[in-house]
């Protein structure tokens, strides 16, 4: 996996880079991969092959059907492990799990994935045409997903793991959505996350940890 810059995406990258909003921040950021495998990338690839793979040789007929069926398919795992690939890039110090990340992606559509960006990026959209005019927030990111990934062409999956065991949640966080735009035949994804962070917990928690760093510093200043 190789990290692809583009311009178009951060045009979209600064605006959403910490968007305040008086009691709320938008937070978002944009990624693109490219899915060729790097030393390192197919060493990590057999291990989740052999994952998905342990995991259909002990399924039972007790487990659910569709998660099993999706694993039988090899391009159906071979998906999964570029999206779990691009959570590692992201996100390295995190230990993702083959089966675990299976069960938290979902494939959408982009009409799925309008409503929830018109719904709780409202306020967001609002800004962007205040600040630069012309087209929509909605309409500015579709063009520039489609240079990277031709979205007609495009899967598109959402990433919504447990709160204990998300990388992605920011303290503060009152909403936080992940999603994943892939295309098959360029071998390219991209990430797209974005955010609503309450400034008063961050505040409240950034005045708890003032004191500490305050009796720190009277410490160093004084000689042992």
């Amino acid at each position: 996996m190789k990290f692809l810059e583009y311009t178009p995406l951060d045009r979209i990258n600064d605006f959403l880079s910490r968007l305040n909003l008086g009691e709320r921040t938008i937070k978002g950021c944009l990624e693109a991969y490219s899915c060729k495998h790097t030393g390192t990338d197919k060493k990590l690839s057999l291990s989740l092959e052999n994952e998905m793979l342990d995991y259909l040789g002990k399924s039972s007929d007790t487990d659910s059907p569709s998660r099993a069926d999706v694993l039988l398919s090899r391009s159906s795992r071979k998906t999964l492990i570029y999206l779990v690939l691009t959570l590692y890039h992201m996100y390295p110090d995190y230990d993702f799990s083959a089966m675990k990340a299976h069960q938290f992606f979902t494939e959408e559509s982009w009409d799925s994935f309008k409503q929830i960006f018109d719904t709780y990026m409202f306020e967001a959209s609002k800004e962007w045409v205040e600040t630069n005019g012309g087209s929509s927030l909605l309409d500015s990111l579709y063009k520039a997903l489609d240079e990277v990934v031709k979205l007609a062409d495009c899967e598109i999956y959402s990433y919504n793991p447990d709160s204990d065991a998300d990388p992605f949640l920011e303290r503060g966080a009152i909403w936080s959505f992940n999603f994943f735009f892939y295309h098959r035949k360029l071998k390219r994804v991209v990430s797209f996350r974005f955010c609503c962070l309450s400034n008063l917990v961050t505040e409240e928690f950034l005045m708890a940890e003032l004191p500490y760093e305050e009796d720190g510093e009277i410490f160093d200043d004084m000689d042992m």
